[in-house]
């Protein structure tokens, strides 16, 4: 017999009723019936109930272990009592009666209970993320994981892509956030950075004669946390083809992702309709790019039924260029009570409010309440109604001013109404491709012109596109959005050296620089670049959404805090300074 176990906690049925038999594992639970103890026996695969009595030889090192002790039992296998059967372990039908045990590690005081799923505190169960990680919840998610990237890997081959592995240690490159960067001992006062993708190689692959490459990337961004995002690197499904369109690439990553999220959904349905939603009805519709579809609510602009209304508020904004009203329906929300507390919601988005109007039944036929169905009248209030399609017992909600100014307040404003109304379906997947978005970006303060997306986007028209207004050219750049969550972006790439100089030099890089930051690219496409286009997908996010939790800590192994900290292996530290030293570096005192 093996030396600590011939069966897991998980294998024993009644068939082995009667056997000898060895496990091994951690002590989950411990309880004295009065000269009967029973131990519940836990390791990766399962739990087995283990019992001994005074006559058992094992009985007095049985007595002396606690929770999470490591121990190997050897025993025999018994039938429990058919109103003592449990039915919710495979191992539920026997127990096993322990003649010999053997302690391979103690425990000392556990500063985080691992039986049970209670509230701790997020620092403790980080700085004990290996006591946190036993936890059933935490190691089903870890598992989860773990099939998924198994199942993504598996289905990539399936579809004819190749795995290739690309560098960790390379360029600074602008991908949208700070680098990580990495001092250079061998060249004092230069650095590498982390990859924040493996954008550039996996774009030299296809320049190289790879036809379809695919990697589970690691990623690094020095980024602020966010509960959807870890604040310090991630993995990703990195996908790059030749000779495709986008509807190539979409083509060839909905099979993947939908076979994955029908395999690991858990009974929930996936939508197999993925529709292909333009980047501004997106913002209009859903006041997002990633926007849930399982909330059925769709804003429409309804301007034409304020301006020149008794509205003032309204009707003195549309005055101003580039001013709009938009209408958030809200089918069932036709009570003042409810009104009310939306209202209420968007004073704390630190809006003044939203108006309203609802629609009840009145003394001759529907009528319409609220004050701006007093200040716009029953003629402007009816052609809102039929617009929005609604009837009585619904309402619909207003907001002005520039778009981007209010639209993300609009898109959070629409999620709580559908939270709020019970519209949302809880029970499904809903995908949808977000497409044509612009290619530059203004910022606010400086008026200065930027990629908005990936720079490495081939511009919608090429060349000619860019000879006017930046600010209306349209990228070959796609998103694929979940349940209100970015699961994927890509974009067909700009394989052609003078459209990339020219795309750079709108957003203020001129061509040395380009020449400099991304010489290998520009060098490989003056050789023969194929046109190509890829995408990523995120695996943390894939699996925090299969795992129904809305935080991403849940479902890493050994994530960072909110702060960027490692607390379990004291991340990060400070140098020596031998290390320094050696890397020629001095560290300034932090400003007061």
């Amino acid at each position: 017999m093996h030396a600590y176990r011939s069966h897991t906690c998980a294998d024993l049925n009644k068939a082995h009723v009667g056997d000898t038999v060895r496990l091994a594992g951690w002590v989950h639970r411990v309880r004295d019936h009065g000269g009967v103890l029973f131990i519940d026996l836990r390791d990766h695969y399962g739990i087995t109930q283990v019992l001994a009595d005074s006559d058992s030889a094992a009985f007095k090192d049985l007595e002396k272990v606690r929770s999470e002790w490591v121990i190997s039992i050897e025993g025999s296998v018994k039938a429990r009592d058919e109103s003592l059967v449990n039915t919710k372990i495979p191992t539920g039908e026997i127990e096993v009666y322990a003649r010999k045990v053997e302690i391979l590690g103690e425990a000392g005081e556990l500063p985080l209970p691992v039986f049970g799923e209670p509230d701790y505190p997020e620092e403790t169960r980080l700085t004990y993320r290996f006591l946190d990680l036993r936890r059933e919840t935490l190691h089903r998610n870890m598992m989860l994981r773990s099939n998924v990237v198994r199942s993504i890997r598996n289905r990539m081959w399936n579809e004819g892509f190749n795995e290739f592995q690309t560098p960790i240690i390379t360029a600074s490159s602008p991908e949208g956030a700070r680098d990580f960067l990495v001092p250079s001992r061998l060249h004092p006062g230069k650095f590498y950075a982390l990859p924040q993708a493996p954008q550039q190689f996996k774009q030299l692959i296809m320049v190289a004669g790879f036809d379809k490459y695919f990697q589970i990337a690691p990623c690094f961004r020095d980024e602020d946390p966010r509960a959807d995002r870890s604040p310090t690197d991630f993995y990703q499904l990195d996908v790059e083809m030749s000779f495709v369109r986008q509807e190539d690439v979409f083509a060839a990553v909905q099979p993947v992702i939908q076979g994955v999220f029908e395999e690991f959904g858990g009974g929930k349905t996936v939508d197999p309709d993925w529709p292909l939603i333009a980047y501004k009805d997106s913002m209009l519709w859903y006041g997002s790019d990633k926007p849930d579809l399982r909330n059925p609510i769709k804003m429409q602009v309804v301007s034409e039924h304020f301006a020149g209304s008794g509205f003032a508020i309204f009707a003195k904004l549309l005055e101003n260029a580039g001013t709009q009203i938009r209408a958030i329906p809200a089918p069932g929300g036709g009570s003042r009570k409810f009104c009310d507390r939306m209202n209420a919601f968007a004073q704390q988005q630190g809006l003044p409010g939203m108006g309203y109007i609802f629609w009840r039944k009145g003394d001759e036929g529907l009528e319409a309440a609220g004050p701006l169905a007093k200040n716009i009248g029953p003629e402007r209030t009816e052609a809102i109604r039929q617009q929005l399609g609604l009837g009585e017992g619904d309402a619909a909600f207003f907001l002005g001013g520039k778009p981007e100014q209010f639209e993300a307040v609009a898109g959070r404003a629409r999620t709580e109404i559908g939270r709020e109304l019970g519209l949302i379906d809880e029970t499904v997947f809903k995908f949808a491709w977000i497409v044509d978005f612009p290619m530059y970006e203004k910022d606010p303060e400086t008026g200065t012109i930027d990629f908005s997306h990936n720079p490495f986007s081939m511009p919608q028209g090429g060349m000619e596109a860019l000879q006017g207004d930046p600010l209306e050219v349209l990228g070959y750049q796609y998103d694929l959005a979940c349940n209100g969550y970015e699961l994927v972006s890509g974009a067909i790439r700009n394989h052609k050296p003078e459209i990339m100089f020219k795309a750079f030099e709108l957003a203020g890089y001129g061509k040395d620089e380009v020449e400099k930051r991304f010489g290998g690219m520009v060098k490989a496409f003056k050789y023969g670049a194929p046109p190509h286009g890829g995408c990523a997908a995120g695996i943390d996010r894939i699996v925090m959404l299969l795992a129904d939790t809305a935080n991403i800590r849940e479902v890493i192994m050994f994530p960072m805090n909110q702060r960027a900290e490692d607390l379990m292996m004291n991340a990060p530290s400070e140098a020596t300074n031998e290390q320094l030293r050696e890397l020629r570096l001095r560290v300034l005192p932090p400003e007061s």
